[in-house]
């Protein structure tokens, strides 16, 4: 369920400057991801999968946040395998609005027969794996190291959500 007054709807062309420009704050604070710069609007929505792209707005339509995924690989074995990204304006942190996401993105995946859907998160973003656990996702573990972000070597923590609908 929803909280109060805020939609999931399907991500399109009409959200991509609100989706970029949560995506540029979430980049802005240097918990987010690698990424330094956000991408075109054609290069993010070629890179992901158009069927699993989703953004919550408020009553007056604004884009309070969005999740999408991506494939891992062209290999048929990991043909249900994806890497998904859930970004939340900083003004609607705390509202529901990211469980409400991933909720969106677990139900269009599993009506799509993909059964792991994984990420990397930076262990510092306690409350991204809060809410990532909070959704059925598991620790997989820990990357040492494993780049170089504005200087310093940073860890990834590996999460990811095996459907237990897709046997």
């Amino acid at each position: 369920m929803n909280p109060a007054g805020i939609t999931i709807t399907a991500m399109d062309d009409q959200h991509a400057d609100a989706v970029l420009d949560i995506y540029r704050l979430g980049i802005a604070t240097g918990q987010a991801t690698f990424e330094t710069e956000p991408p075109t609007w054609a290069v993010f929505t070629a890179a992901r999968l158009p069927d699993h792209r989703w953004v919550a707005v408020d009553a007056a339509n604004h884009v309070l946040g969005w999740v999408a995924c991506s494939a891992v690989s062209d290999r048929c074995v990991y043909a249900g395998v994806v890497e998904h990204s859930v970004y939340v304006h900083p003004e609607a942190r705390g509202r529901g609005v990211g469980r409400a996401l991933l909720d969106a993105l677990i139900t269009s995946t599993e009506r799509a027969g993909i059964w792991t859907i994984q990420s990397g998160v930076f262990p510092e973003n306690t409350a991204s794996l809060a809410l990532h656990a909070a959704c059925g996702f598991r620790t997989v573990g820990t990357r040492e190291r494993v780049g170089r972000h504005h200087g310093l070597w940073r860890d990834v923590t590996l999460i990811e959500r095996r459907s237990p609908a897709i046997t």
